[in-house]
């Protein structure tokens, strides 16, 4: 065996991948997609690759901070790194929409954000306990508005990120 051996063969009649997809490639189509620490040979044959060529583009992806490892557990793990997705989502907002669109649209989540905080009477989804009714209907549609409540907080934060990065031409702070 070689230190990155090519991808083992498959037993699937219908392969996951494309064809031309290469090593890398299958590995930050995986990363990306988990949502939880998972040990690299997992990754790897969730990649179709062999667990070596996937530990090696997983630590690639941990310098370049797409993902996260945790190097000290056995095997080493890994995840997606959240804050390299939402910076991906605001510089996509930050070039497809004006300064003006983003901050209407930011004023408009606000109001939405003042909305749930005064029908849950808090500034906090996570205190809010949607199970203190007896109508499953009433449940489920705590749920949901909890649920789109801390999507709005979220949408918050990228098209802050967003106007920051449109009004400093794609930095932060001003240069």
């Amino acid at each position: 065996m070689t230190e990155f051996d090519p991808a083992p063969e498959s037993n699937d009649t219908q392969r996951r991948w494309q064809t031309g997809t290469d090593t890398f490639g299958r590995v930050y189509d995986v990363v990306l997609g988990i949502t939880s620490q998972t040990a690299y040979t997992e990754i790897a044959e969730l990649a179709d690759c062999s667990p070596n060529a996937a530990k090696k583009h997983l630590d690639r992806l941990a310098e370049m901070g797409i993902a996260r490892a945790d190097r000290d557990s056995r095997p080493a793990t890994y995840e997606r790194n959240e804050g390299y997705l939402e910076w991906q989502d605001a510089s996509r907002i930050a070039t497809e929409l004006s300064v003006e669109k983003i901050i209407d649209r930011v004023e408009a989540l606000e109001a939405q954000r003042t909305e749930y905080e005064s029908q849950f009477e808090t500034r906090d989804p996570t205190a809010v306990n949607v199970f203190d009714h007896d109508s499953h209907d009433t449940i489920h549609e705590r749920m949901t508005a909890v649920s789109e409540w801390q999507g709005v907080i979220r949408d918050i934060r990228l098209y802050e990120l967003a106007r920051q990065l449109s009004q400093n031409d794609g930095h932060l702070i001003p240069a």
